[in-house]
C-alpha cells in the first residue's frame, strides 16, 4: 500500500492509494492509530486515491474516530469517492465522520 503524507500547517494529511483491503487495510489502520496517539492530533484522510474499503479499513477509521473524539477532536475525510462513501453509508457509520469536498476545506475546518 502506498500512503502519501504531508503536513499542512498543524494538520497531518494522509493520502492512501489503492484498495484498502486485507494487509493494506491493516497497515493503514495501524498507521492511523499511531497518528492518533501523537500530541494534539489533527488528521485529514485524503480518500481520492482509494478505490475500495473492506471491513478492516472501516473498523480502523472508526477506531481512530473514537480515539480522537475522546481527545475532543475529529477525523476528517476529504474527496471520498462515491463507492467508498456508499460503503460507509451502507455499513451505517457515515454519520460518525466529517466529509469534505477537498483537502483545503477539511484543513480549514480545524480553524
Amino acid at each position: 500500500m502506498k500512503v502519501e503524507q504531508q503536513q499542512v500547517g498543524t494538520v497531518d494529511v494522509i493520502a492512501p492509494v489503492g484498495a484498502l483491503v486485507d494487509q493494506e487495510a491493516e497497515s493503514f489502520s495501524k498507521l492511523l492509530l499511531e497518528r492518533v496517539k501523537l500530541p494534539s492530533p489533527r488528521l485529514v484522510i485524503l480518500m481520492e486515491g482509494v478505490s475500495y474499503l473492506d471491513s478492516v479499513a472501516v473498523e480502523g477509521l472508526l477506531a481512530a474516530t473514537e480515539q480522537l473524539a475522546d481527545r475532543a477532536t475529529s477525523l476528517k475525510l476529504a474527496s471520498v469517492p462515491p463507492l467508498c462513501r456508499e460503503i460507509l453509508e451502507l455499513t451505517g457509520v457515515s454519520g460518525r465522520f466529517s466529509f469534505f469536498k477537498d483537502v483545503q476545506d477539511a484543513v480549514r475546518s480545524f480553524l
